[in-house]
């Protein structure tokens, strides 16, 4: 009889023991009965130990799909990291199939891009350092060099990866790689069907598919001969995942390209300000179109002044293209009542909720709750008049009576649903049949929009004045990368609403982006990352009371830690969500080994660990 440690995926209980009279090899995924489980379950054949003192119960069936050593050694760093079970951390892998046998691909690849003098220059850095970070101004060409690269990687036999924020920059990418690579790259998302993701895995594991461009979820495939790891728009947020295991794909394909000697690619027009101190890199700042960008602030309270109509009135009237750009999605972000002040809070969440007219709802953006608009209000039973910070919807709709001649739609996640979708707005857009685009921060993921010649950007302060210690970053990255949106080719003109002219007139420029990393860098000495780890606790539990107790004890045992420091505690910014009461620890330390030393120390089912927090 043979003895094996189990990590049960998707499971946050700790590794189990069971028996086989079959020897089994480490990685194999088995199924396994649980006690009280109708169903088996998923685990992944960890080590092999000795005979327990406890009585073992026999693994149910040895399947064809096994994870290689780099995954396994991968999920143990994510684990140990991110602070999570062994089975979690490898959930976020798609194994190998036994039954799959390769076949052997020489097909060589000529993309025929001639490259620059600094485009070159550029590619040669970036294979010399082997991993590092492709600076680049919006339009400089940095896909040319990432595609050079890679078809280099594919023709020494090599396998690549394409790494994109989410899927809003797959159409354009995928036409572009597959003119180059043909059949031999494929898309990788969320939204792919399951059928094709099976054929997707088949291609990899058989030799037939080189090359994976997709989302975060691509890093986790099954690579036999991994060369390169290309992480387009490296600084986006959308990196770090909103769920257990909380790990971010840029760190994490950073320590694998370093573990296992790949080759790694960061490219950004407005790179983070924690790759800038870390990696080194190469500035490619000449555009392959000479642009000339015209910036216009505007300090007022409304959204659509007479300055902004006028100039979307004269773009279109030169048969330019305009798009509107807006932090928040939706008609209103909320609706407060003249009477008493309040707003129409979600029932679940301690968040007011946001007008979608078309649907005749309020809706919770946090856990999808969605109400008919009352009358009256819900506290005072007084009329709910007064609207707070305009959305798109409501942007879409007040453009739509001013020009109601012109061709006006929506571009954010209520609007935009499916990757059909999105390729059907983004072609009419390029191809002239839709006048004005009104969209969220998806408007700025690197779509390249041939004859637009003007950007509104309204409530980009919002950005700025988050309660993060990114803000600053957050909202000049942001406000540039709309900005690079305008005028690809020839002149275009961007007009701001904000406050703060003084400080985005003086960092719009792109040359002066890297002055504003230093300056960010300089901030942030002794406070906050890349110089100090940050990480967050959030406790949630439907009982307030209990929730609250329980953070106060962690609180008490965490201060007794010399080695780090709390940085403050108490209700979460959103203190109510799904039913559920929110309080939160962040935690800060120079030593990286007592941070996590702490967090892993915090057993409680209630809580949930954020290392490297972004907020």
């Amino acid at each position: 009889m043979f003895y094996y440690e189990l990590a049960l995926l998707k499971s946050p209980l700790n590794n189990l023991t069971f028996q086989s009279e079959n020897q089994i090899e480490l990685g194999t995924k088995v199924l396994i009965k649980l006690r009280q489980r109708k169903v088996l379950d998923e685990a992944v054949v960890i080590k092999e130990v000795e005979i327990p003192s406890f009585k073992c119960t026999d693994i149910s069936e040895i399947t064809n799909e096994y994870f290689d050593e780099k995954m396994l050694q991968i999920a143990t760093f994510v684990s140990q990291y991110y602070v999570c079970s062994m089975g979690e951390a490898l959930s976020v892998y798609n194994a190998f199939d036994k039954t799959i046998i390769p076949i052997f691909n020489e097909e060589k690849f000529d993309s025929k891009i001639v490259l620059s003098k600094e485009q070159e220059k550029a590619k040669e850095f970036l294979r010399q350092k082997k991993q590092a970070l492709l600076f680049a101004n919006t339009g400089a060409g940095k896909t040319e060099v990432y595609i050079k690269i890679i078809e280099e990687h594919l023709n020494e036999n090599k396998q690549a990866i394409l790494l994109m924020p989410e899927i809003s920059l797959t159409p354009q990418m995928q036409k572009r790689l597959e003119k180059v690579f043909d059949k031999s790259v494929a898309i990788w998302h969320s939204k792919i069907t399951k059928k094709k993701k099976e054929e997707i895995l088949k291609g990899l594991q058989e030799g037939s598919i080189r090359l994976i461009a997709g989302a975060r979820s691509a890093l986790f495939l099954p690579y036999s001969n991994l060369g390169v790891i290309v992480v387009d728009e490296e600084h986006d947020d959308s990196y770090k995942s909103d769920s257990k295991p909380r790990l971010h794909t840029k760190d994490l394909s950073i320590y694998m390209a370093k573990k296992y000697d790949f080759q790694l690619v960061l490219g950004s027009a407005t790179v983070s300000t924690s790759s800038f101190h870390k990696i080194p890199f190469f500035r490619l700042d000449e555009t392959y179109h000479k642009t000339k960008k015209v910036y216009t602030f505007e300090d007022s309270d409304s959204n659509l002044t007479p300055t902004i109509i006028n100039k979307i009135s004269k773009t279109l009237n030169e048969k330019h293209q305009v798009i509107v750009f807006l932090p928040t999605r939706a008609n209103f972000k909320y609706q407060i009542c003249t009477s008493c002040g309040k707003s129409v809070e979600c029932p679940y969440c301690s968040v007011s909720m946001s007008l979608h007219k078309n649907d005749l709802a309020l809706k919770c953006h946090y856990c999808g709750y969605a109400q008919q608009i009352p009358s009256s209000c819900p506290s005072c039973h007084s009329g709910i008049i007064h609207n707070l910070r305009v959305g798109t919807a409501q942007i879409e709709e007040e453009l739509k009576v001013l020009f109601p001649e012109k061709i006006i739609k929506r571009f954010d996640r209520d609007e935009i649903k499916t990757n059909k979708q999105l390729k059907t707005v983004l072609n009419e857009f390029n191809k002239g049949e839709i006048d004005i685009l009104v969209g969220t921060q998806m408007l700025s993921k690197g779509h390249d929009y041939h004859n637009v010649k003007l950007a509104v950007v309204l409530g980009i302060d919002s950005v700025l004045n988050m309660n993060s210690y990114k803000s600053r970053e957050k909202a000049l990255s942001l406000l540039i990368q709309i900005s690079g949106r305008s005028g690809r080719s020839g002149e275009g003109e961007v007009i701001i609403q904000t406050k703060n002219e003084d400080f985005f007139n003086h960092y719009l420029n792109e040359s002066n982006y890297q002055e504003f990393l230093e300056s960010e860098l300089e901030f942030r000495q002794e406070l906050y990352p890349p110089f100090l780890k940050m990480a967050k606790i959030t406790f949630s539990h439907a009982n307030g009371l209990k929730i609250k107790d329980e953070m106060e004890s962690y609180v008490k045992v965490l201060k007794e830690n010399k080695n780090i420091e709390i940085v403050g505690f108490g209700q979460s910014p959103i203190f109510k969500m799904a039913n559920k009461y929110r309080y939160e620890i962040l935690l800060r330390s120079s030593n990286i080994k007592a941070l996590l030393n702490a967090l892993h120390s915090i057993q409680s089912p209630n809580a949930t660990i954020d290392m490297d927090t972004i907020y």
